[in-house]
């Protein structure tokens, strides 16, 4: 063999090794989570790295189907984190549901929402649902009817089971995740084109009326899928009309986090019926009372939003927390 051909595989040789074992002390691109639950069953979590950037967060004061509680655009500066490729589907809900629950009913008067401070050693989850948790979707189908307590216990759960610090993403590295480095109203344009939409996003023009199983859409420029549509998403935030005219008053915002205090919290994404204003990357919305109309219970349950399959969530992971 001449020595030009054996030079030729060793840089092939390197490059490979370089992609496939990053340097010392490099962060990995992506990486996937596996856990064992209770019946030995294997799960997993596709997580993936979102680089550190800054990006004008809101809309435009002239941005078609904007709303006011979107501005003033003012400009964010995020570090590097990870997230879940696609929502948190129901198998992997159901794992958190079968080892966390608790007999015992809580209302919503009985506990504040936030629980920053909270001994991840000692999880007490959701109690009981009223009806069926699934609603008749299939496992792989996104995670539904939980509120926004639910969703943030379920990311200590998972913190236990994996040595990670999983979270719930702020609105500001939702919407940034969501543009993927596009500054227009929607990742892909800054009009609504019904071919693209169709493909990167299950909404009211071609959902059937129902959720769908996650990562079947088209993925955005990161990798991520159903940042529109399909299900609602929790974000960490508590929502604010005024939220970002205060954040405009010292920018750049550095990993902002929303207001301290609050008693509603945001959704992001839009939903298998949403119409196209409501998957712009700016477009907010929140908890709603009716969500809970079908909870029986007087007052109503912390823990869920039964018959509401408009809303979900997915995961998040501070770069520095990824590391075991």
């Amino acid at each position: 063999m001449s020595m030009s051909r054996i030079v030729s595989y060793v840089v092939v040789l390197v490059f490979c090794l370089g992609v496939i074992m990053p340097a010392e002390g490099a962060v990995p691109k992506k990486y996937t989570e596996t856990i064992t639950d209770e019946n030995g069953d294997k799960l997993s979590l596709d997580m993936v790295l979102i680089p550190e950037g800054a990006f004008m967060m809101g809309s435009p004061a002239g941005e078609v189907e904007r709303k006011d509680d979107e501005g003033p655009q003012h400009k964010v500066k995020l570090d590097p984190f990870y997230l879940c490729t696609t929502e948190t589907t129901i198998e992997f809900f159901m794992a958190y549901y079968q080892e966390t629950n608790t007999p015992q009913r809580t209302h919503l008067g009985d506990q504040p929402e936030v629980e920053e401070n909270d001994d991840v050693d000692a999880i007490t989850g959701p109690t009981p649902v009223y009806g069926d948790l699934t609603m008749g979707y299939p496992e792989k189908n996104p995670a539904i009817a939980a509120s926004w307590k639910n969703a943030f216990v379920f990311c200590k759960w998972l913190s236990k089971k994996t040595g990670r610090e999983y979270r719930l993403p702020t609105e500001a590295e939702w919407e940034y995740a969501a543009r993927a480095g596009a500054d227009t109203a929607y990742s892909f344009s800054d009009k609504p084109d019904s071919t693209i939409l169709k493909s990167a996003a299950w909404y009211k023009t071609n959902s059937g009326h129902e959720p769908h199983e996650v990562g079947k859409t088209k993925p955005n420029a990161w990798g991520l899928y159903d940042m529109a549509g399909n299900v609602r998403e929790w974000v960490h935030d508590f929502y604010g009309p005024t939220a970002y005219k205060e954040a405009a008053k010292n920018t750049p915002a550095v990993n902002p986090k929303g207001p301290k205090t609050g008693e509603i919290h945001v959704v992001r994404g839009g939903d298998y019926s949403s119409d196209p204003k409501e998957l712009r990357c700016a477009a907010r919305a929140f908890k709603q009372d009716w969500w809970q109309d079908g909870d029986p219970q007087l007052p109503k349950s912390v823990w869920w939003l039964p018959e509401m399959d408009i809303v979900g969530f997915r995961v998040a992971c501070s770069v520095k927390a990824q590391e075991k």
